[in-house]
């Protein structure tokens, strides 16, 4: 194929599938925890990363992925101890994220608004062997969280004050889930950009749900969505000519769109199933109850 033949779209792919990964790999989580904007608001946050990095000379991808770790614990912190001035709090760790990566783009030499533009929206074209590096070790670590504690965290996402009974450590799961958001929100952030990596996030996982009933199905679909919809996007915008991030959300809205209807008509036939299977299946409150935890039900 012709668009291998050039390294910065081979770096491009590369990336395209391990954003295609890990995204949804944690946007599950989120969307279990009912923290489905928890990713765009650390891609405010990470703003104040790249201003920086780009103001010390410093790796801007390394850069935000700290500021962003920072900014999601300081998150899960404001959540835990807000009250009721927790949303005003995270509106001006959000606002004050944008704020400060517009200032110190700014402050550095030769900087303007105009660099921050691959990372707010992506540039595939731009990303560099150092980016592809660091995208590389990030990606592992939340795959191996993601798969690794997949039971754990299913449990504290599904119910804290069940999984805390349990005996699990629900306040560092959670740290540790909003830890890993922030290091997919870094890890994104070159292929979608920064204000559309949410989409990415919790789209597929939406999708996914629309047709499968289990925890384990849901997770491998929305990674094969979010694989399917990154490598189009890329080969789309090289051949098109057309911006990636906005390419790559558009095509995840569209296969959001195909699996409702798709699960329009095997709905219906469950239910038909169900009901033809009804007359032979005992009474709900004469079943025996399941045995096995939660995590096993759900298949995880």
């Amino acid at each position: 194929m012709e668009i291998l033949n050039y390294a910065f779209m081979q770096r491009a792919l590369l990336a395209a599938v391990l954003v295609g990964i890990t995204a949804p790999a944690v946007g599950i989580y989120l969307v279990q925890r009912r923290q489905a904007l928890m990713g765009d608001g650390i891609g405010h946050v990470a703003m104040t990363g790249v201003g920086l990095g780009f103001l010390l000379s410093w790796s801007p991808v390394w850069m935000a992925t700290l500021v962003s770790v920072l900014g999601a614990v300081l998150m899960e912190l404001i959540r835990w101890y807000g009250k009721t001035r927790g949303d005003v709090a995270l509106a001006m760790l959000f606002y004050g994220g944008m704020a400060g990566g517009v200032m110190f783009i700014n402050l550095a030499p030769g900087g303007s608004n105009a660099n921050l533009t691959s990372y707010l929206f992506g540039s595939l074209s731009t990303v560099s062997e150092s980016d592809v590096t660091a995208i590389c070790l990030l990606a592992a670590f939340v795959v191996l969280v993601t798969l690794g504690l997949r039971r754990q965290l299913f449990a504290v996402s599904q119910d804290e004050e069940f999984a805390r009974v349990t005996g699990l450590p629900v306040r560092a799961l959670n740290l540790l889930t909003a830890v890993t958001a922030a290091v997919t929100v870094t890890v994104a952030m070159r292929v979608v950009g920064l204000l559309l990596v949410s989409a990415l996030m919790v789209v597929p996982v939406a999708a996914a749900q629309q047709l499968t009933r289990s925890f384990a199905a849901t997770f491998a679909v929305s990674v094969a969505i979010g694989v399917a919809v990154t490598l189009s996007g890329t080969v789309t915008s090289y051949y098109q000519d057309v911006p990636p991030g906005a390419t790559i959300v558009l095509l995840t809205i569209g296969a959001f769109v195909l699996m409702t209807a798709l699960a329009a008509p095997l709905a219906r036939r469950r239910a038909r199933a169900a009901s033809a299977a009804g007359p032979a299946a005992d009474p709900a409150e004469c079943r025996v109850p399941a045995t096995r935890g939660a995590a096993d039900d759900a298949g995880v």
